[in-house]
């Protein structure tokens, strides 16, 4: 059995178990590195960068197409009813999520039930709203940008922008969560979902 020094806090009452498979553990690595590839290109853009900008977030439309079926057909603690969080649980979940132990949840807490489905939402509204954007002063379109008016891809502009910002937001609260888990809780998220091991209440 792999052994976690994360289990040194209530070692009796938690177990390193298998978790995380190897396709959502890669899935996951790929959106990081198309989400913050794709932000920065765009953030820090120029014409010489735009189409990487764009394939980019190809990359992370596909990714997400293939995590909607992954949802539906992958093992459990990834599927989307796993990720249905009700007010009672989210509440309960709350009242013990300053305690110094890990969560012991086999898969995401609800917490992280919530940020996932805000971040698929997030990125989902900022590929769609990519296809129809335009950048007037780089001269570069979206490859539908065409199929839309004016008026429609300023607004599907601006949302892109403005879902930009957001998905920026969600990344430094996902980042500080890991860290509060790593420090508070004595909870590894990071190392959990490079060998998809987790530590799991018995």
């Amino acid at each position: 059995m792999v052994q976690d020094n994360d289990t040194s806090a209530g070692a009796s009452r938690f177990e390193p178990q298998k978790v995380w498979d190897p396709a959502i553990r890669i899935w996951h690595w790929m959106l990081v590195f198309s989400v913050v590839s794709g932000w920065l290109l765009g953030e820090f853009r120029s014409f010489s960068t735009m189409q990487w900008h764009i394939y980019a977030g190809y990359t992370t439309g596909t990714l997400i197409l293939l995590r909607i079926v992954w949802g539906f057909i992958g093992p459990p603690p990834v599927r989307f009813r796993a990720l249905a969080v009700g007010p009672s649980t989210l509440k309960n979940y709350a009242g013990k999520m300053f305690q110094r132990e890990p969560s012991g949840v086999a898969g995401h807490n609800p917490v992280g039930a919530i940020s996932v489905i805000l971040m698929l939402v997030l990125l989902s509204v900022q590929v769609m709203t990519g296809l129809f954007s335009e950048d007037d002063a780089l001269f570069f379109d979206g490859p539908l940008a065409n199929t839309v008016s004016g008026s429609i891809r300023t607004t599907l502009t601006a949302y892109h922008h403005l879902s930009a910002k957001a998905i920026l937001v969600i990344v430094l609260l996902h980042v500080s969560a890991i860290l509060f888990y790593l420090l508070w809780k004595r909870e590894n998220l990071v190392k959990a979902m490079i060998t998809g091991w987790k530590i799991v209440r018995k």
